[in-house]
């Protein structure tokens, strides 16, 4: 028999906080930053509508990262999309590669304690009443 909330924990790390919790932080809001600079230059040069796809994607995800809202979702896309760069667009392979291996580090790893992830799916505590004494 399965509990309910389980299914949802399951998804998700354990939410670190501390040292490690500022590390997922960092390297959301570095990732986050990065793809949406790197993405939204690539739409202003009016790229035929695969990148361009491709590009709001990834300035989608950016943003997803930078909150810490689903994140393993928007890691996993992050990381599929650079590697279908990397494999069908000519050009730098530096990039998609460090951007597509921390989407993947991001969706294994969890969002950390600061993310609004933690808020929606994070543990609860619960606080009992009282019991009342007969």
């Amino acid at each position: 028999m399965v509990r309910k909330g389980t299914c949802v924990r399951r998804l998700y790390s354990t939410f670190a906080g501390g040292w490690p919790g500022i590390g997922l932080l960092l390297m959301r809001l570095v990732a986050g930053s990065a793809l949406m600079l790197s993405a939204s230059s690539t739409l202003w040069r009016n790229p035929p509508i695969s990148t361009a796809i491709s590009s709001a994607l990834l300035v989608g995800s950016g943003i997803l990262l930078i909150a810490g809202l689903w994140t393993p979702i928007a890691g996993m896309l992050v990381a599929a999309i650079e590697l279908w760069q990397i494999l069908t667009l000519p050009g730098e392979i530096l990039v998609p590669t460090l951007l597509g291996t921390i989407g993947g580090s991001l969706a294994m790893l969890g969002p950390g304690l600061w993310s609004v992830d933690t808020r929606l799916f994070g543990w609860k505590r619960v606080e009992a009443p009282p019991r009342k004494q007969l």
